[in-house]
């Protein structure tokens, strides 16, 4: 609506509205409930023209493809906002992994060069009876 219909629909009711007090109560009763009527078809045909609306945006988003993608200022942001917590989270279970890998391998190194470093045989480390030796002797120690 431009300002010309505007200027018009005020001037409409103002005049209206002069002579609202002259009328008989019939006529203020039957058009309160003409009223009530419009605004109840009113209500119930909003909700479609919402739908309507809301099914031409997706059909014509679908239509233009990526172009819809670009089309707000923003759009993009919220789908990276979804994709960066994804990437934190595997780049840091990445880095777990790597961090567990290094201490076994240094658990391996620590126990290879403390069983080369030692007088015993490596097949006195093979004999069940030995391992069995070793666990009591540390639990007296301990």
């Amino acid at each position: 609506m431009n300002t010309e219909d505007l200027n018009f629909a005020y001037k409409v009711r103002h005049k209206l509205n002069e002579r609202l007090d002259d009328l008989p109560a019939s006529t203020t009763d039957r058009l309160a409930q003409a009223r009530q009527a419009a605004l109840a078809r009113k209500k119930a045909d909003a909700p479609l023209r919402v739908k309507q609306a809301a099914l031409a945006t997706v059909g014509a988003g679908g239509a233009r493809g990526l172009g819809a993608a670009f089309s707000q200022p923003f759009a993009w942001l919220g789908r990276v906002s979804m994709v960066i917590p994804l990437l934190v989270l595997v780049t840091g279970l990445i880095g777990i992994y790597q961090y567990e890998q290094q201490q076994r391998v240094a658990e391996l190194a620590e126990l290879d060069a403390a069983v080369l470093s030692d007088e015993l045989p490596l097949s006195a480390y093979l004999d069940h009876g030995f391992n069995a030796y070793l666990a009591q002797s540390e639990q007296s120690e301990q």
